[in-house]
C-alpha cells in the first residue's frame, strides 16, 4: 500500500513508519516537527513537512491507500491550560484530513487515541464496553474524532479502527522518546540513571494496590506498531471499530523504577510526594478485544521496555 503517515517524525509515528516499511508498503510521513524531529523520519519514507491541515496537498499527488493518523497534540496539563489548541489541532485537523481523504477516494485509516477517553474509568480492566467520559480536552478532542470516524465511516463508507491506550515504552530500529518537556515515567527515570536528573519524582506511596503506588499500563512501542499495522490490514469499509491495547495486569510505579534499577545497574533515588488529586489507583486496558479479532497480544515484559529504552537513551548522550 501507498500511505500517508501524519505526525511520522514523532515517537510512535516513527516507528509505525519504520514497520511499514519492513512491510514493503511506501510511506510518506507529514509532520510539523513542532513535537517530532526530523532526523526519527526512517530512512526510504518521503517526508513532508507540514501541518495536518496540509494533508490534502499530499494525498492530492494521488496513488494514496489509507492514513496512520498519529498527528496530534497529546498533554493533558497542556490541554487544561491552552484546550483551544487541542480542538484546532486534533479536531478540525482531522476535519480537514477526513475532507481530504474523501476528496482524494482515500477510504482507509487508523487513528492513535488514548484511553484518556475513559476519564476515571472505574472498571479494572478497563474495556471498550466501558463509558467514555473523558475529564480533560485532551481526552475530549480524541474521543470528538472517534464520533467523526463513526460519521464519516456510517455516511461516506470510509474503513476505521481506533486504537486507545496509556503508556508506551522502549524502543525500535533506534526510534525512541524524545519528548521536550518530558512528562512520562519511564524515560524520566532513567534520565536519573543517566545523571540527568537528581532524583525521580513519585507521588503517592499509599493507594490499595500490593505496594503502595498507583499501577499503571505500559506497553512496548513495538508491540503498539504491530498492532497499527494488523489495524491498517483489518479496516472494512462503512466500519468504524475500537480497540483497547493493554497489557491487562499493568506495573506500579515502585515496579518501574525497580526495573530501571536493575536494567541500568544505578541506584535512581527517589523523592516522595502526596498522592496527585485525581490519579486513580490504577489504570489498565484489556486487548480481549484485538486478540480475538486480530490475534494481536502485547507480549514484550517490562524489563524488556526498560532495556530498549535506556539503550536509546544511552545512544542520544
Amino acid at each position: 500500500m501507498k500511505v500517508l503517515v501524519t505526525g511520522g517524525a514523532g515517537y510512535i509515528g516513527s516507528v509505525v513508519t519504520a514497520q511499514l516499511l519492513e512491510a514493503g508498503h511506501t510511506v510518506t510521513v507529514l509532520d510539523n516537527l513542532t513535537t517530532g524531529v526530523a532526523e526519527a523520519v526512517p530512512q526510504g519514507a518521503r517526508f513532508v513537512q507540514g501541518d495536518i491541515k496540509q494533508a490534502g496537498d499530499v494525498l492530492g499527488e494521488g496513488g494514496y491507500d489509507a492514513v496512520m493518523h498519529f498527528a496530534a497534540k497529546s498533554q493533558v496539563g497542556e490541554s487544561m491550560a491552552k484546550p483551544e489548541l487541542y480542538w484546532d489541532n486534533n479536531v478540525s485537523g482531522t476535519l480537514a484530513l477526513l475532507e481530504a481523504m474523501r476528496r482524494t477516494d482515500v477510504r482507509r485509516i487508523v487513528f492513535s487515541s488514548t484511553a484518556a477517553t475513559y476519564g476515571i474509568a472505574g472498571d479494572e480492566p478497563i474495556t471498550e464496553d466501558t463509558p467514555a467520559v473523558p475529564i480533560n480536552p485532551y481526552g475530549q478532542s480524541k474521543i470528538a474524532v472517534d464520533y467523526a470516524l463513526q460519521g464519516e465511516a456510517t455516511a461516506h463508507g470510509l474503513a476505521a479502527i481506533s486504537l486507545r491506550y496509556f503508556n508506551v515504552g522502549g524502543s525500535y530500529a533506534g526510534f525512541g522518546e524524545r519528548h521536550d518537556p518530558e512528562t512520562h515515567l519511564i524515560p524520566n527515570v532513567l534520565r536519573v540513571a543517566a545523571g540527568l536528573a537528581p532524583s525521580v519524582s513519585l507521588y503517592g506511596t499509599d493507594y490499595p494496590t500490593p505496594d503502595g503506588t498507583a499501577i499503571r499500563d505500559y506497553l512496548h512501542v513495538a508491540d503498539l506498531a504491530e498492532a497499527h499495522l494488523l489495524a491498517l490490514e483489518a479496516v472494512t469499509p462503512g466500519t468504524h471499530r475500537i480497540y483497547n491495547l493493554g497489557s491487562g495486569t499493568g506495573y506500579s510505579v515502585s515496579e518501574v523504577i525497580s526495573t530501571a534499577r536493575d536494567v541500568t545497574g544505578h541506584p535512581i533515588p527517589v523523592t516522595t510526594f502526596p498522592r496527585r488529586a485525581g490519579d486513580p489507583p490504577v489504570l489498565v486496558a484489556s486487548s480481549a478485544r484485538i486478540t480475538a479479532d486480530l490475534g494481536w497480544k502485547a507480549h514484550r515484559p517490562l524489563s524488556e521496555i526498560v532495556t530498549d529504552a535506556w539503550t536509546f537513551l544511552q545512544s542520544t548522550l
